[in-house]
């Protein structure tokens, strides 16, 4: 007997709903990371490794994805990921130490990592020639407005309810999705039994990864290489890396297809892809805990200043096509990195007295800047590559951003930390008697509090929050630079046709 034909919006339904639950969770954790911090006493520099563990398992299992479908088939391997990825979410609503929480969220991330890949893969399959673009329409639409909107609602959960919930709510979300994959997704398995496997090339590329977020994520909190095991630790990365480059070019069953990068549109395309990601991420990290550590907003307030952006996202989506068909897509990406060096730029204009709108006005910008970057650049990246290796470009080209996504939030909490340090060694000679307007300040303050320890204590605790407030300011001008200084660069690739 015939199997009936499953209708494709169900098969839509089916793959999206994990993969952009996947998204969520991803961002929702960034405006969560002081509770979660605050919850296990754990210092800002501990708590990334949240993010970082998240970020590094997903890379690693995105460039893994290919191989691992071949080995079970399509439907097994992804309802392999969402039982792993629902069993990361459970660890961590019932985690008991930080430990254990990076724990969760590593193996979400292994769970996790797949899913973007391989919804494409489906979606792909499952609609017909004449509908490919509304199926990468609801792909985009599904893992880009689902990431943007995370802060916000991982805010509204953390004041309504608590963090917790951010992972909690995946577990139902995890079981649906698995009845629906098992119901509707249609299997596809290998014609090859004889998959070889690069058992080398990943040994090494778990090693480098592993290696290089222990010195990222440690190096600051063991004052980088004034620290021995620091030093060797980041030379044994550097080696594993260069071994995984040179095993990788000359293997010829090599899982990661380095030699993709000979390509000159799709070197650039992934260095830009990486920069954009890297930009996007830090302002999504950072943001969340500025405005909540700084300016002292709730977590949904300060979730709910970064919801803008989907809207001037959704309608850039709309208007991304035709804007593609009209203009050169490399004038396009160049006036998306304006967009974003813009909206970040507007971040170093901040103090203490803004306003609630002058917080959530860049990310309007930024959300426009997101869509005329990433969209146009996935299409001139990967638009030159012979088809038979466009699975492997693919995977290669994500795997670099999530990779630059996992330095970036390593890198930009070590200037904010840094650059704390820095201000607070200039501002605090400014506190003494000999400086008229502090002698004003000081006396109005012991008035007030009718205390000269508590009034001492008031102008310190001034002092660590301007510094801060500098630090952030600092580390915003310095990505924006990047997205200035990147400008230029599209024009290097060839026109797309």
């Amino acid at each position: 007997m015939e199997r009936k034909k499953v209708p494709i919006w169900l098969i839509a339904i089916s793959i999206l709903m994990p993969t952009s639950f996947s998204a969520l969770a991803t961002t929702a954790t960034n405006v969560a990371i002081p509770h979660i911090s605050g919850y296990f006493a754990a210092t800002a520099d501990e708590a990334k490794w949240i993010v970082t563990s998240y970020m590094v398992a997903n890379a690693c299992l995105i460039l893994l994805s290919g191989w691992l479908e071949q080995l079970f088939g399509r439907k097994t391997f992804i309802k392999i990921c969402i039982s792993i990825f629902t069993l990361g979410a459970l660890i961590c609503t019932f985690a008991p130490s930080l430990n254990i929480m990076v724990l969760g969220r590593f193996i979400q991330g292994v769970g996790g990592g797949p899913m973007t890949p391989i919804s494409q893969t489906v979606l792909l399959s499952a609609f017909p020639p004449d509908k490919k673009g509304v199926a990468m329409s609801l792909f985009g639409f599904a893992v880009m407005v689902c990431a943007i909107l995370g802060p916000s609602f991982g805010g509204f959960l953390v004041d309504n309810l608590n963090w917790h919930y951010i992972y909690s709510v995946n577990i139902p979300i995890g079981i649906l999705s698995f009845i629906l994959v098992t119901k509707f997704i249609e299997d596809y398995k290998p014609s090859s039994k004889n998959i070889k496997i690069d058992f080398v090339g990943m040994t090494a590329l778990i090693l480098w990864l592993i290696s290089m977020q222990i010195v990222l994520d440690k190096g600051q909190q063991y004052n980088w290489f004034d620290c021995g095991w620091i030093c060797w630790l980041s030379g044994f990365s550097l080696v594993t890396l260069s071994f995984l480059i040179i095993w990788e070019i000359e293997n010829k069953n090599s899982f990661m297809k380095v030699r993709l990068f000979k390509d000159r549109n799709f070197f650039i395309g992934t260095v830009i892809s990486t920069a954009v990601s890297m930009v996007v991420f830090t302002t999504m990290y950072l943001a969340p805990q500025f405005i909540q550590n700084v300016l002292g907003y709730t977590a949904f307030l300060s979730g709910l200043s970064m919801a803008p952006r989907v809207i001037s996202c959704v309608i850039m989506l709309i208007a991304i096509p035709h804007l593609m068909r009209i203009y050169d897509s490399r004038l396009l990406i160049a006036i998306g990195f304006f967009f974003l060096g813009l909206s970040t730029f507007l971040y170093t204009n901040v103090n203490l007295a803004v306003s609630f709108w002058h917080v959530s006005l860049p990310n309007i910008l930024l959300g426009i800047g997101v869509i005329l970057t990433f969209i146009p650049i996935s299409a001139l990246a990967l638009g030159t590559l012979p088809k038979d290796q466009l699975a492997n470009g693919a995977s290669l080209h994500n795997f670099c951003k999530t990779i630059g996504v996992a330095i970036v939030v390593s890198m930009s909490s070590t200037i904010v930390a840094r650059h704390s340090q820095m201000h607070q060694s200039y501002l605090v000679d400014n506190l003494s008697n000999y400086n008229l307007t502090f002698q004003h300040k000081m006396t109005g303050w012991i008035h007030t509090f009718m205390s000269v320890s508590k009034a001492n204590a008031y102008a310190y605790k001034q002092m660590i929050v301007q510094s801060t407030l500098m630090a952030y300011v600092d580390t915003f001008a310095i990505v924006a630079l990047l997205a200035f200084v990147l400008i230029p660069l599209p024009f290097f690739m060839s026109k797309s046709k």
